[in-house]
């Protein structure tokens, strides 16, 4: 299956989403392609992306952005739309508002409400701010399992697709709630952690937005984009702290892509995976 990827501006996701689908380089099932807009989300920079996607000649469009209301999302969401092709926008809380749209036209979306805005002030905001930020909202999304439901949700289209069947695509919002009981944390206070993290994570963007957007005066936004990272630095410990208690236990999961794509699983550190047969199932049933 080839898989067309464009990322116009930046969420959490972004910097590492095909590695998610390859971690190991050596799936034999899919092909991807990456064209990225770098940080401005501008219609021209979109059409572009597009045109030159096009040219992989994908079987399924993967376009990632913050809001996707803004004037570059909103353009590839018109280009898209009048070709009728197999397309999922994965994006941040914004996006949440837009879910009838995106089932109007035919796409599919996944929203991560917790992958937040940065405080983009520049009395702030550096270069080495910027990356110290993603590191942090990173790991809060690998360790609480943010980054595997979205994952999982293109392996399954990825698995629809190999055995011929009808592609669903995926309407997902990955609240807190999804991180209780969709996560693979088997001891409850590692859970209760990670849950906290990524409750945090959604309270950046609040008050990231009051920062950018709301106050004028730099005597006010500036104390509060810095709250906001410094939330997103006690976050990323939270998660660490929940990731440790289940290596302690050594219940720790762990779901390596076998070589044909298929999902495995192991549950001690010192297993070998093996072939998770009720993911692949539910897969195959969800067409």
């Amino acid at each position: 299956m080839k898989i067309g990827i464009v990322k116009c501006g930046n969420i959490g996701t972004a910097p590492l989403f095909e590695l998610l689908l390859d971690e190991l380089a050596d799936r034999e099932d899919i092909q991807i392609q990456t064209v990225t807009t770098g940080s401005k989300m501008v219609s021209e920079g979109v059409e572009d992306a597009l045109k030159k996607i096009f040219e992989f000649n994908p079987n399924l469009l993967i376009f990632i952005s913050p809001n996707p209301a803004v004037q570059g999302p909103k353009k590839a969401r018109e280009i898209l739309s009048s070709k009728n092709f197999p397309t999922v926008f994965i994006s941040d809380a914004p996006g949440k508002r837009l879910r009838e749209e995106f089932e109007n036209q035919g796409f599919g979306y996944i929203i991560i409400m917790g992958d937040p805005l940065i405080g983009a002030r520049r009395e702030f905001l550096d270069p080495t701010e910027m990356a110290v930020f993603n590191a942090n909202i990173i790991k809060v999304l690998a360790i609480t399992g943010a980054y595997k439901l979205v994952y999982q949700e293109i392996d399954r289209i990825i698995c629809q697709f190999k055995e011929g069947l009808d592609l669903k695509l995926p309407t997902l919002i990955i609240d807190t709630d999804k991180i209780r009981d969709k996560s693979d944390f088997k001891n409850p206070y590692a859970k209760a952690k990670a849950m906290a993290a990524y409750e945090l994570t959604k309270r950046i963007a609040e008050i990231n937005v009051r920062a950018c957007f709301i106050e004028k005066e730099k005597e006010k936004y500036i104390p509060f984009v810095v709250c906001a990272h410094e939330i997103a630095q006690v976050a990323a410990r939270l998660a660490e702290e929940a990731r440790e208690i289940e290596k302690y236990n050594d219940s720790l999961v762990r779901r390596p892509h076998a070589k044909d794509g298929k999902p495995k699983i192991k549950e001690k550190l010192m297993l070998p995976p093996i072939l998770d047969e009720e993911v692949y199932r539910k897969w195959l049933k969800s067409s």
